[in-house]
């Protein structure tokens, strides 16, 4: 009887608890819709420059979306590539994470077999560890981001093994996860979610399916909030200003503290967001 009813106090108890945190959380979105920070970047603003000045015409291009490639703080940004790249084997003096947003990249070890991640894939490369990287298609394009830097080239020859191990996902096993698996998700979106890494400081990386036809809230706490778009096309609407904008794949959007992000997928496919955080996030 005793344990019957310390079980009936806990249960209330966490019930209370969940109450308030809904409190919280409506209160603190009420303040973040009074001063929102909300920030939206075209594909089309970015600024292009050489990723590796020491190639000349033959460095794939870069396009810094927040933060600084050449300075010491956590960045993200967009790699550019003609067709048919190839670069000679080097290092990295950071590791780095990337995710494929148009054509088809190879990034392995010098002597390994091609195998050609897709839009949508996900890859890290860590430091001091030797390989290349290879591009097919018309245009390629991957979003890379680093958590410290500057993000320099080096050669293979001041190779070290730093007890990071790389990862490559191919697009097609990417493992998503629905609202039965996650309270991030409201039932009635249809929403997927992976989750893609952890680090310290609550950091995260994840992947966002929005089916055909969804429009909703992505609710989100996080003094960290960078999101891409790798595909499809977004239709986002600026709350302070009613204005509403059209985010194609390499967009970006961003916050910091609690923020409501309202978007729309327009067309009649998939839209696939990458997202960096140290927060928690609800769709619905």
């Amino acid at each position: 009887m005793i344990r019957n009813l310390s079980y009936l106090l806990f249960i209330f108890g966490l019930i209370s608890s969940c109450a308030n945190t809904s409190e919280k959380e409506q209160k603190n979105t009420s303040k973040k819709i009074e001063n929102p920070t909300n920030k939206v970047l075209l594909s089309s603003e970015f600024e292009w420059e050489q990723l590796n000045p020491a190639r000349g015409d033959q460095s794939p291009q870069a396009g810094t979306i927040w933060g600084d490639r050449n300075g010491t703080v956590p960045t993200g940004f967009l790699a550019k590539f003609v067709d048919g790249f190839s670069s000679p084997p080097h290092i990295h003096n950071v590791t780095y994470r990337a995710v494929v947003i148009k054509g088809f990249v190879h990034n392995d070890d010098p002597k390994a077999e091609n195998m050609w991640m897709p839009i949508g894939s996900f890859w890290t490369q860590p430091v001091g560890e030797a390989h290349i990287t290879s591009t097919k298609g018309e245009e390629v394009i991957a979003y890379v981001e680093i958590d410290n830097g500057p993000y320099l080239v080096k050669p293979i020859e001041e190779a070290f093994d730093s007890g990071e191990r790389p990862v490559n996902i191919h697009a097609s096993n990417v493992v998503w996860l629905n609202y039965e698996k996650t309270n991030w998700i409201d039932p009635d979106t249809k929403v997927q979610i992976s989750f893609l890494w952890e680090g310290r400081d609550k950091l995260k990386g994840l992947f966002i399916k929005l089916p055909k036809g969804f429009s909703g809230e992505i609710k989100s706490d996080g003094d960290i909030f960078h999101a891409i778009v790798v595909s499809g096309q977004l239709k986002y609407n600026m709350r302070e200003t009613e204005e509403s904008k059209l985010l194609d794949a390499g967009s970006y959007f961003k916050s910091a503290g609690d923020a409501i992000h309202t978007v729309q997928n327009t067309l009649e496919h998939e839209v696939l967001i990458y997202l960096r955080t140290n927060g928690e996030i609800r769709i619905e």
